[in-house]
């Protein structure tokens, strides 16, 4: 049973938008903080974006400006609208939960699958 889905990948020019939901049932929703990560080709997976619970969020400076995210309690799905897209913008996007402990953002152990993300020029 799959707790965790992302979905809203796919391929987009440079400068398209997309639109990432992430649907959790794995925790209770309302109490958690949520990430999106990004895994670029090649390269570690890298935070770029969470929210609270009480709606603030956070940017990675990459992304600032071009990214938002946000949260809908009742359906409990977490989005990532992306904007202005770059190359550097091609990777697996994964959201998980996360922990905020002395300034830093801790990932869970659970992952879904991602969604690929892949811009061209």
């Amino acid at each position: 049973q799959v707790h965790l889905v992302e979905l809203g990948g796919g391929f987009v020019q440079s400068g398209g938008s997309l639109r990432l939901s992430c649907n959790v049932t794995q925790w209770i929703f309302v109490i958690n903080a949520f990430a999106w990560y990004r895994q670029p080709p090649g390269k570690p997976r890298e935070l770029i974006a969470s929210i609270l619970k009480n709606g603030t969020t956070n940017y990675a400076d990459s992304v600032k400006g071009r990214f938002v995210i946000s949260r809908d309690n009742a359906q409990k799905m977490v989005y990532l609208q992306m904007n202005s897209l770059e190359l550097e913008d091609t990777g697996l996007y994964q959201c998980t939960r996360v922990i905020l402990f002395r300034g830093n953002y801790i990932p869970d152990d659970y992952w879904g699958q991602g969604t690929q993300v892949t811009v061209s020029s």
